[in-house]
């Protein structure tokens, strides 16, 4: 065989693992909660490049998808091992022979609906404002609106003619109205509308698993869905999914407005929901691989940006085992 055949048959070996690599490094990107739009234009152009390209990218996001998932379905160390190594249990020749349209499908599927909200999707990139994971950010719209964004939320402006109309795409804010300035402000999060004049209120939007909760702070905040209309008073949440309101409850609005001051706090919470939470304001991610720990509750206050600090107290509560894996995962057993 000619040194040239010699070459050929090596990138014809190289080029799938590197390929692969790059899916995984990408997913990692994503992960990270930095993502810009400029990234996203640029993986939009790296998919392209091939079907395998296209493939090796959704397969990175499936595996990982099944890594980040809890609560009722718990993966083996196998697929995890898979990912880290930037592999895959199945082989690169098979992905390869999907077909292009096949391939790019999938791919953009993962870049306009990421698997389990594990990355900005494109519309939340192209947001007026976005803050990334672990990061908040306040903001005043004309007429003194406030509006104060958490953790990986995404909002865009109605536009000059309407600029007390705020899309909440994703994420969770919380606003408020000037005083006596009888001003309207008016939130969509989904099909979800909340309106409100002289009101603090908190909205959350969920978009991986359709869930809309509005919070009434202090004054008075309308809600409407279709035909269905609430009205919130200080201290009442309702959430709303896809079959439409849930029963309205009362709860304490220091305790719901906490993470402004940088707090999250958990009272009886059941530990995959826990999880759930803090893989919101964590770079990489906690995986919980034990069914058997997923309804212990939990309970108390921690900082945002000291969320590492409660491994070690989860680890000694409930007699688990943390092994940290590159990449900000830990495994929760």
């Amino acid at each position: 065989m000619s040194d040239a055949s010699h070459r050929q048959a090596d990138r014809s070996v190289i080029e799938p693992e590197l390929v692969r690599r790059e899916a995984v490094a990408w997913v990692q990107r994503l992960l990270s909660g930095e993502a810009t739009s400029d990234d996203a234009e640029e993986l939009k152009r790296w998919r392209a490049r091939s079907p395998a390209h296209a493939a090796a990218l959704a397969e990175a996001s499936r595996v990982w998808g099944a890594i980040g998932t809890v609560g009722g379905r718990f993966y083996h160390r196998e697929d995890i091992a898979a990912v880290l190594k930037g592999q895959s249990r199945r082989t690169m020749a098979r992905r390869a022979v999907l077909s292009g349209a096949i391939a790019a499908a999938a791919a953009s599927y993962v870049v306009i609906r990421p698997p389990l909200g594990m990355w900005p999707s494109w519309a939340e990139l192209e947001g007026d404002y976005r803050t990334s994971r672990g990061e908040q950010r306040q903001i005043t719209l004309p007429g003194q609106v406030s509006v104060k964004l958490n953790t990986q939320t995404s909002i865009a402006l109605g536009g000059a003619a309407a600029l007390d109309r705020v899309e909440l795409i994703s994420g969770e804010a919380a606003f408020a109205t000037p005083p006596g300035a009888n001003r309207t402000l008016v939130v969509q999060a989904a099909r979800v509308t909340a309106t409100a004049n002289n009101a603090r209120f908190d909205v959350r939007h969920l978009a991986e698993v359709s869930l809309v909760r509005v919070t009434c702070l202090e004054g008075e905040v309308r809600i409407e869905r279709n035909d269905e209309t609430r009205k919130l008073r200080r201290g009442q949440q309702v959430r709303c999914n896809s079959e439409g309101f849930g029963t309205t409850v009362t709860v304490d609005p220091d305790v719901e407005a906490a993470w402004q001051s940088g707090i999250v706090v958990f009272q009886a919470t059941p530990l995959e929901k826990v999880v759930e939470e803090i893989n919101r304001y964590r770079p990489g991610r906690i995986v919980l691989i034990n069914p058997a720990l997923a309804q212990k509750p939990v309970s108390g206050r921690f900082r945002m940006d000291q969320l590492d600090d409660i491994l070690p107290r989860l680890k000694q509560a409930f007699d688990a085992r943390v092994r940290l894996l590159p990449g900000g995962i830990a495994l929760l057993s």
